[in-house]
């Protein structure tokens, strides 16, 4: 079902549902601990709202890796044509196939509540993680605002943030450490580690 309805509302998600004030975008991709010269995987990528702040950050030597279960969704983004060291992955990050220990950090911008198995996602990118990999969860609307406009919305009624507490919780059990989680009243952003 999830799948139905992003790709039933990719052709107006970014007049409709995408982050319009690039400065909140802009700011958020600066928090991320993210190297120029590093591989990312954009976890969720829908229409490439947060691509262009993603390859500021790894610069023409890094690479961007886009991943979406949602193929609607990525031809938008593809068709944006963004210049860079960049690759398009129609797959669901439950079961991506992918090569294990193959990133430096993975980025979920605007995606996490929509994951219909929150453990199982996070063992994935915890797996193609490599050593001391980072992996950054992050919106630019605090947990609350999301979690009400999920609940106004019946198709992902259920597609919620977990409390903090909760967060910290699949996070450690994924394997992670070093989780650190702000909920601001407008922004949120969780961080862990892969140990080394």
């Amino acid at each position: 079902m999830s799948k139905d309805f992003f790709n039933s509302r990719a052709a107006t998600w970014d007049d409709k549902a995408t982050e319009k004030d690039e400065s909140r975008l802009k700011t958020m991709a600066a928090r991320l601990d993210i190297k120029p010269g590093t591989t990312v995987l954009d976890v969720g990528t829908g229409t490439g709202v947060f691509v262009p702040f993603l390859l500021k950050k790894i610069g023409r030597q890094g690479e961007l890796v886009c991943l979406d279960f949602a193929e609607e969704m990525l031809k938008i983004a593809e068709a944006k044509n963004f210049k860079g060291n960049i690759r398009y992955l129609c797959a669901d990050i439950e079961e991506s196939r992918l090569a294990g220990s193959t990133f430096d950090a993975a980025v979920c911008y605007s995606v996490f509540p929509h994951f219909q198995d929150k453990p199982k996602a996070l063992k994935e990118i915890h797996h193609l993680l490599k050593k001391n990999g980072r992996l950054f969860i992050c919106h630019t609307s605090c947990r609350r605002a999301i979690n009400e406009i999920h609940r106004s919305l019946p198709e992902i009624r259920d597609h919620l943030f977990p409390e903090n507490d909760n967060m910290r919780r699949l996070l450690s059990e994924a394997g992670f450490e070093d989780i650190e989680i702000y909920d601001g009243k407008d922004n949120y952003l969780a961080s862990a580690r892969k140990p080394g």
